[in-house]
């Protein structure tokens, strides 16, 4: 389900917040969200990574030669180990360590993100003179997916509070 929503969202949505902005935050932010909501509901090594590669399938379904994607799926697999090793119960446990952990992996994997897809699948051209080159653009994804992980753990504790449990925190 999280991988539909979200290819979804990133074919109907995503592009036009990019035509209005040209701000790479919004597919982070959704996607980073739904990493957090899968990772708490799945809680198995290879959850986040398998949404993210069914996710790639699916937006190269509907939207043919949106390679650019596949940094996104790098991030997914990045977001899967770290919160592996990280350990579910820390990152999905009570505190501020949980927000850090699970924050630090949010911006991590979307800097990564954004590395890839500045270097790999955009015009140097338009990186240099839009935003001064990739690292500011792989900043701006660094961006999305802190706001991403803040709403994917507001998403969290909301659901939780209301009694509905993730297999890791039952």
């Amino acid at each position: 389900m999280s991988a539909a929503l979200w290819a979804i969202l990133n074919v109907l949505v995503a592009p036009a917040f990019w035509n209005l902005t040209h701000l790479p935050i919004l597919c982070d932010l959704i996607g980073v969200s739904l990493f957090i909501l899968t990772a708490w509901w799945a809680g198995k090594l290879g959850s986040v990574a398998l949404m993210g590669g069914v996710t790639t399938v699916l937006n190269l379904t509907l939207q043919p030669g949106s390679f650019h994607f596949l940094g996104f799926t790098v991030a997914s697999i990045v977001f899967d180990a770290g919160l592996y090793f990280a350990g579910y119960d820390k990152a999905f446990g009570k505190g501020i360590k949980t927000w850090v952990i699970t924050l630090g992996l949010s911006l991590v994997s979307t800097l990564i993100a954004g590395i890839l897809i500045g270097s790999l699948f955009m015009a140097p051209a338009f990186l240099v003179n839009t935003y001064g080159g990739v690292a500011f653009f792989a900043a701006l994804h660094g961006v999305g997916g802190l706001c991403g992980g803040a709403l994917g753990m507001i998403i969290v504790e909301g659901v939780s509070r209301r009694g509905i449990s993730g297999v890791k925190s039952t």
